[in-house]
């Protein structure tokens, strides 16, 4: 009787360790796009529209390892201050999680940014841009590929300068923080 009683408990001791509370940014992303403080929207890789001719090899790999962009975005007014501050500390608490590791952080004219990724050097699966502007709101880019690597990312930059890249539909995203 001993024995299954100890079992028993191993596996619940397992089973409560297993399971993690702590919310990632994509359920973060689903949770917030019904949420009239949001903006939300989704840009395939396609509408870069860049033309593989002119890319070297290298860029045709960066441009292939890219999936898609997810953007989810905060628009800060006078009513919502006090969700902004909550929602901005729900984000960086995510983004202080293990799995992120740090590329680096900035300082524009619009505000703070830090970029992150998820993945190993090697084979980076998620890029993550945060922004954000104690006046404005904040912005999470997350964009989405499959073994991307450091070398591939300055690539696929350098290909964003060949792009003929359709801004209509980055329209809302603009006008928000203006």
């Amino acid at each position: 009787m001993k024995k299954y009683i100890f079992s028993f408990l191993i596996c619940g001791v397992l089973l409560l360790t297993s399971c993690s509370s702590k919310q990632t940014l994509q359920e973060y992303f689903v949770a917030n796009t019904e949420n009239p403080n949001f903006i939300s929207f989704d840009l395939p890789a396609s509408l870069l529209n860049i033309n593989n001719d002119e890319l070297s090899a290298k860029q045709k790999d960066a441009l292939a390892s890219l999936k898609k962009l997810n953007i989810l975005a905060f628009k800060k007014t006078e009513d919502n201050t006090a969700d902004f501050t909550v929602e901005k500390e729900k984000v960086k608490a995510i983004l202080k999680g293990e799995e992120y590791e740090e590329l680096m952080k900035m300082n524009t004219q619009f505000g703070k940014a830090t970029i992150k990724f998820l993945g190993d050097d090697e084979a980076i699966d998620e890029v993550i841009i945060y922004g954000d502007s104690s006046d404005k709101g904040f912005v999470i880019v997350r964009v989405l590929g499959d073994n991307m690597n450091p070398a591939q990312l300055v690539q696929f930059v350098n290909t964003l300068e060949k792009s003929n890249i359709n801004t209509s539909q980055f329209k809302n995203l603009t006008k928000m923080f203006q």
